[in-house]
């Protein structure tokens, strides 16, 4: 009997034994399980991560390099001319001084959401030749965008100063985002001598009449060439820009908007107007004569500026351009690319729902960089 009752004992210590694996078994089953389960988890909330950025990416990236209608900067054509966009922003850039709103905040941070004020650069890389469109107050650092474009370009030699930056300068008017690029070239600075000025007579009459512009246009620094619609520059025998009047706030001079042709391509610069029904000539037939166009994306809607007049400042808003072209093809949709963003629109963002609509309805966001073969 005491036998017995020993091997029951051991039977009972066995079976606490085998218990307590099974128990920790299933702890570590457990265990395992919910180890496994945290790094599905964390996998998968990388992966959503990863898509994210990657979706943000081509958001970017579709704004940046919209279909065939651009070619990406370092493959700069050499047979023929192109326009090199050098700004896309409002006058006042972004960010703007003073702004502490969130899209001005995020600028200072992610340098890739910066926007230099609107500027083209035109550029004939057969005759080593280049136009400055606009002269923003960015210029500085837009020269050194353009510092090799065309490739091996050199300035015109000069007397009673320094040479030319540019073949000429086409000015669209005289508010500050598209002349004030001026001041630096006058003799307190750069200091140029016989730079050649592309404007209408009253830009002109702006630019001879009032300082400190007019030491540079009495010293010599800068000469003037008309532009207007009878009088278009021709830069070349396959290269020409045409000038269009559009209705504008004209304090001190007239506006205009550039139509630049070259020999297998044609560009709309159109970056200031007032609302589209204020214009003469309906936009949608200036479209359809043209492969890119560049038009005023000021402001996306009426809500950016508190307790500013909108009224005062008329800029066809993006969202009333979309469903003014919303009856167009999808072809003439696709040229349209709007700039002079203003520091508070939407747009600007690429992962914005603004941007969003206006990839929606086919068109695009212009970029700082990006380029136009001619």
């Amino acid at each position: 009997m005491a036998g017995l009752r020993a091997l029951g004992r051991w039977i009972a210590i066995v079976g606490s034994l085998l218990a307590l694996v099974c128990s920790c078994g299933r702890e570590a089953e457990r265990a395992r399980d919910e180890a496994l389960a945290q790094a599905a988890r964390a996998k998968a909330m990388l992966e959503a991560t990863r898509l994210e950025g990657e979706r943000l990416d081509a958001l970017r990236a579709r704004d940046r390099l919209s279909t065939a209608e651009v070619e990406s900067a370092p493959t700069a054509p050499t047979d023929r001319p192109y326009v090199l966009v050098l700004g896309t922003a409002q006058d006042g850039g972004l960010p703007q001084l003073g702004c502490r709103r969130a899209c001005c905040v995020a600028a200072r941070e992610d340098p890739s959401r910066r926007r230099s004020v609107t500027s083209l650069l035109l550029v004939d890389p057969r005759a080593r030749r280049r136009w400055l469109i606009d002269a923003s107050p960015d210029i500085d650092r837009q020269l050194e965008v353009a510092v090799d474009h065309p490739r091996g370009w050199s300035p015109p030699a000069a007397q009673g100063g320094r040479p030319p930056l540019f073949d000429g300068i086409l000015l669209t008017h005289a508010h500050t985002g598209h002349y004030a690029g001026l001041l630096p070239l006058g003799r307190e600075a750069y200091g140029a001598a016989g730079q050649r000025l592309y404007a209408t007579e009253s830009m002109q009459a702006f630019l001879t009449d009032n300082g400190p512009w007019s030491l540079s246009v009495a010293g010599g620094g800068f000469d003037f060439a008309r532009i207007d619609p009878e009088h278009p520059l021709r830069a070349g025998e396959d290269l020409v820009v045409e000038a269009l009047r559009v209705p504008h706030r004209d304090e001190f001079s007239d506006t205009l908007a550039f139509v630049i042709r070259g020999p297998e391509r044609s560009l709309l610069y159109l970056p200031d107007i007032d609302k589209w029904e204020r214009w003469e000539t309906p936009v949608e037939e200036v479209l359809a004569g043209v492969d890119v166009a560049l038009v005023d994306g000021t402001f996306f809607g009426p809500d950016e500026l508190p307790g500013r007049a909108m009224a005062e400042i008329p800029h066809p808003f993006i969202f009333e351009s979309l469903e003014r072209f919303a009856p167009l093809s999808e072809t003439d949709r696709a040229k349209l690319r709007f700039t002079h963003l203003n520091h508070s629109n939407p747009a600007a963002d690429p992962a914005s729902d603004a941007a969003r609509q206006v990839r929606d309805a086919g068109c695009s966001i212009a970029q700082d960089g990006e380029l136009h073969a001619l």
